[in-house]
Order: C-alpha cells, then structure tokens, then sequence
C-alpha cells in the first residue's frame, strides 16, 4: 500500500495535526510531517475520528437481498465513516447456526468496505424457544461474541437466564430487543396523546422497561454481561442508570433517530416513520440526549433496517417497521449532541467507535489515533450543510425519514486498514 498524509486535520475535534498512514498502520502524528511518495489529502477544518462500529446493522443476507446485501451494506457503511459493523442474525435463514454466520463473515471479507461481525441468534429460528448454537458459532470462523434475536425479544424469563449464563463462559453478550410482546399486541405507534387522537394502537413505554428491568436483575443474578438495543423511553434510562449504580454489568445504545425524531410526525400517516421501537415524545428525546452525553446510554447504534419500496410504500398498518440509517447517523449525532453542547467530537467518538469495539470485542477498532494503530479512520466535514438525497445513498434501500431535510456535517473520507474506501465522499 503506499503512503497517505493527512494534513491539518483536528483529531478528535482538537488541534490540527497531520496523520501519516504508511500500509496498514498510522505511521506518525505531529505537526509538519512530510513523507515522499504519500497522498496528500488536506483537511483542515476537518475532523479526523477512528472509524465508526456500528452494533446494529440489518445487511439482510442471506435471504432478503431485495433489502440489501452484504456488499451494499457495508458501502453504505464506508459512506457513513463505519469501518466495522455488526449484522443482526434475523435473515433467512436465522443466523443460528455455525455455517450461517460462517456465510456472513465471508460475504463482509469479500466485500472489503469494512469489517463485519456476525451477531448470533440466541434462540432457535428466534422462536424463543430453545436456544441456539451458542457455543459453536462462537467457535467458529466468525468468532461470534454478540447474541441477539432483535426484531423479537427473548421474553421467557427461563431462556434468557440460560443465555446468559451460556455466554458468560466465553465473555459474550445477549443483545435484548426489551418488547414484552403481550403488551404490544395490534401496537402501531408509541402509546399516548398522538396514538389516542390518531386512533392507532398504542405501544407502551412499560413494554420495553419490563424487560429492561427483569434483565438487569438477570444479568446481576448470573454475573453476566446484557445489552439493551435502541432504547427509547425515559422510563428505561433511569432502570439502565439504577442498574450501573449497583454495579450490573449492562450497557445500553440508541438510535439516532431516537435523538432527534418523535411521535408527532406519525401525524403524517407516512410508513417512513413506522419503527421498532416506535418514536416516542420529546420528553424521551430529551431524556435520552442527556443519557448519552452522562454515559447512562453507552453508544449510538444505527439498527440500519432496510427495506424495499413495496414494503414501505403502502398503508400504514401493512408497512414494514425500520429506517435506514448508515449514511445519516454521523449527522444526525452532529445535530442533536454537538451542536447542542452535549458531547464534543472526543465524545462522539467514544460512542460511536471506542465503546462500541469494546462491547463487542472489535478487534482493531475504536483504537487510539496515535503511531502504531491500525489505520481505521473517518474524516468529517462537520461545515458542510446540505439536504438529504436518498437517491445518492449506497444502499440497496431509500427508507429514510430524512429526505428532503438538512442535516450538518459529511464524511468526506474513510480508511479501513489504511485502505481509502470512501475519497472525497465518493466510494472508492
């Protein structure tokens, strides 16, 4: 590989610096580098961050690749700035098994825009009824650490303490998709004043604290480790923070999405907002911004949910529930934590890439940028203003609730192993 200067650009929102990638590895940073025979990207008044982790992505395949696929996933990843993403196990057929995943990580090894890490199906076919092959998809090629059957949650009270203390052996993590489902029956939005003037069924912030609850006090019961996906409700930040303060070994994300949008704009009747969790108030909005800028909630996680025109572009009670969100979320994060003073870039990084690698075992990833660590980078223009244009996505799907609206900021750069996958906002 030959050589790449960075030159100018403020790491992690600091002094400008320069970053010297030589093959695989950040050679040097300091100021007033040169080095014969390099590229010369110059990037001041940019920000130069480690590459993103996203811990809940959808890339679809094998089964559904009418959605998406591996390929295009991970270079809407690389265009969003993700250097290494986790694919949640709900394809067809359930990631539940050793050759399933074994697929997966192969397609993402092929594919070469960034590093995908399979996430294991807890249970059998997500059934929740028996569990999965825990131990062997750990074993095997994909190294398997995360376990989740999100898009259902694993609410037998008895299967969860099981994978639980399964993992533990090997210091995996069940990834709880918190939904009591006998609380959600018929649910088509948050349940509250908008649901109860739009005559919609309504989707309880008690169905999702339940199951946080119950878990924490599992996880605490066993002395393994839980995570709890896109979470959405205030209710759920103070059961998160009341478990870290007796020392539970949880950890907790959120979407962007659940930063920035609410329930008011299912007013609309527009299948583009229709999520999982749903949106919920602004109070939760809120709630949820403080959580993650004091650390309750740990990392922002995408949960990209790809889907294809016809499952969108119908009734609202027929539509598919989900959003993508790769190539959005860096600036949806810009928007609601750092140009409201909550986090500044040094935190954006560290939930978006330290903390994420680390929950998930990121080999490479969320690392230092300093002389000596894998070349896995992002820069940003955190100037740029601009519309979003789905029609310009990466992805094999458009159902974004942003188009049409400004969003700050843009990578302009990605490098995944020194390698530049995205030059000047455009895939290499």
């Amino acid at each position: 590989m030959s050589k790449i200067l960075i030159c100018g650009a403020k790491v992690l929102g600091g002094e400008a610096q320069d970053v010297l990638i030589d093959g695989e590895t950040i050679a040097a940073v300091g100021t007033g580098l040169t080095a014969d025979d390099a590229t010369v990207i110059e990037a001041e008044g940019q920000i130069l961050l480690p590459g993103l982790v996203d811990l809940h992505t959808h890339l679809r395949e094998p089964g559904r690749e009418d959605s998406e696929t591996v390929l295009t996933g991970t270079r809407a990843a690389a265009s969003g700035g993700y250097t290494a993403v986790f694919a949640m196990a709900n394809t067809f057929p359930v990631a539940d098994t050793a050759g399933v995943v074994e697929q997966v990580y192969r397609l993402g090894k092929q594919s070469g825009y960034c590093d995908v890490q399979p996430i294991g199906a807890v249970t059998v076919g997500l059934e929740g009824k028996k569990l999965a092959e825990l131990g062997a998809m750990h074993d095997s090629a994909a190294g398997v650490t995360v376990f989740s059957d999100d898009g259902k949650c694993v609410d037998d009270a008895v299967i969860m303490r099981r994978a639980l203390e399964y993992v533990k052996a090997f210091g995996g993590v069940v990834a709880q998709h918190a939904q009591e489902p006998r609380l959600t029956e018929g649910a088509q939005m948050n349940e509250g004043v908008v649901s109860a003037e739009l005559g919609l069924g309504g989707w309880p912030a008690v169905a999702e604290e339940s199951i946080i609850a119950r878990d924490v006090l599992l996880a605490e019961h066993v002395g393994s480790r839980v995570h709890i996906c896109h979470l959405s409700t205030a209710g759920s930040v103070e059961i998160v923070r009341w478990a870290k303060s007796r020392g539970i070994d949880v950890t907790a994300e959120v979407t962007p999405h659940h930063l920035l949008l609410t329930d008011e704009l299912v007013r609309s009747y527009n299948p583009v907002y229709k999520v999982n969790p749903p949106l919920r108030t602004e109070h939760d909005v809120l709630a949820l911004r403080e959580a993650l800028a004091d650390g309750t909630i740990d990392i922002v996680a995408t949960d990209h949910a790809p889907h294809p025109h016809e499952d969108k572009d119908c009734e609202w009670a027929a539509a598919a529930m989900g959003m993508v969100g790769l190539e959005t979320a860096l600036s949806v994060v810009q928007q609601t934590m750092v140009e409201t003073g909550l986090l500044d870039w040094a935190g954006v990084a560290d939930r978006m890439s330290v903390k994420p690698a680390r929950i998930g075992l990121a080999e490479g990833h969320g690392r230092p940028v300093s002389a000596g660590e894998p070349a896995n980078l992002t820069l940003v223009d955190p100037a740029y203003r601009g519309a979003v244009d789905p029609a310009g996505f990466a992805s094999r799907s458009r159902n974004t609730p942003y188009e049409g609206r400004e969003l700050p900021g843009r990578v302009t750069h990605t490098f995944l192993r020194g390698r530049a996958t995205l030059v000047d906002g455009k895939l290499a």
